[in-house]
């Protein structure tokens, strides 16, 4: 019994915590820590990055985004949340270049990437739960995990387009006995219609989802049960400008969890290594009661060499919270 009062506990604290109370039927649908967003770069963003293709890039947002990083790219970021929550980041993303091409007039083109490799970790959970007994007395503390690990490859099939995909392991640690895993996979395209203008697709949490087995706890009257995580289909449009080096994107997403979601962003390069960030996430045009998420952002980096180091900061407003996300990120490109 007292094992039961435990789960139920657990079972509410990590729904209504480490996703966010929202008037909205996804919230209720498992992986929520998946949907928050990676880095403080993207949050910074809105998380519209499904079509932006300069800067440190991170399949998370489209796994077609690899093959266009320049360099290789490593990013580890710490959040610091309300509530006993935890949410941390770490990825790389490598980059394969072709070779130079001569011109006909003898001058030789400069490399580009062709293809690229990205590899990342998503951890979240609720610390310091507190466990009590059927007479109310505190016994202990526990805590939750919930963890992805992602892997994507994307191939330029010409100057213009490139596709990807992301193959997505999670892991939900519940409650001692009570785990779950799920592999599941995400598509992605990006196309260049010009210069300036990049559109983007994708498909996310294909075939994700828990499976649950409770019998260790509650014997013969456990049960078996399963959880599908929402299917996300987004398209996104990216601006890029020169002279002034600013870079908008605005995307949308819809779920079979029958949602639609409307994200912008912005990074303006004022000027050689700071970069400010400005976004709006999460901006239902189905509810409009439902708070949308506004976040700005920076990142500054210091060159040594043949190697950068940045550090990356974003504000993220948070409602129904005692407080707003803070979200700081190291950045190494070599």
């Amino acid at each position: 019994m007292l094992k039961k009062v435990f789960l139920s506990i657990i079972i509410f604290m990590s729904a209504n915590l480490i996703a966010q109370p929202e008037f909205s039927s996804i919230s209720s649908k498992v992986g929520a820590f998946s949907r928050m967003g990676f880095g403080a770069r993207g949050m910074g963003m809105g998380n519209a990055m499904s079509a932006v293709i300069d800067g440190n890039l991170v399949s998370y947002y489209n796994p077609a985004l690899n093959s266009f990083q320049k360099g290789n790219s490593f990013q580890s970021t710490y959040s610091f949340l309300s509530l006993d929550r935890s949410l941390n980041f770490v990825n790389f993303t490598k980059s394969f270049p072709m070779g130079r091409k001569q011109n006909d007039d003898g001058t030789f083109t400069k490399p580009r990437s062709v293809a690229g490799v990205s590899f990342g970790i998503i951890n979240a959970g609720v610390g310091d739960i507190i466990e009590y007994d059927n007479s109310g007395n505190q016994t202990g503390e526990t805590s939750t995990s919930e963890n992805q690990i992602f892997l994507s490859v994307s191939n330029q099939f010409s100057e213009k387009l490139a596709i990807g995909i992301g193959f997505k392991y999670y892991y939900y640690k519940l409650y001692e006995d009570v785990t779950s895993t799920s592999f599941g996979a995400d598509i992605g395209a990006v196309y260049l219609l010009n210069e300036n203008i990049t559109i983007a697709v994708s498909l996310v949490d294909l075939l994700s989802k828990y499976e649950w087995d409770t019998s260790d706890i509650y014997g013969q009257n456990g049960r078996n049960t399963e959880d599908k995580f929402p299917l996300l289909k987004r398209i996104g449009v990216a601006y890029k400008l020169d002279d002034p080096n600013l870079i908008a994107s605005i995307e949308i997403e819809s779920s079979n969890a029958e949602t639609t979601f409307l994200r912008f962003g912005g990074e303006y390069n004022i000027f050689e290594n700071l970069f400010l960030r400005v976004g709006l996430d999460k901006l239902n045009i189905q509810n409009t009661d439902f708070p949308a998420r506004p976040s700005f952002g920076f990142s500054y980096f210091h060159d040594l060499r043949t190697t950068k180091i940045g550090v990356d900061y974003a504000f993220v407003i948070e409602p129904y919270s005692s407080s707003d996300r803070h979200i700081v990120g190291v950045n190494i490109i070599f």
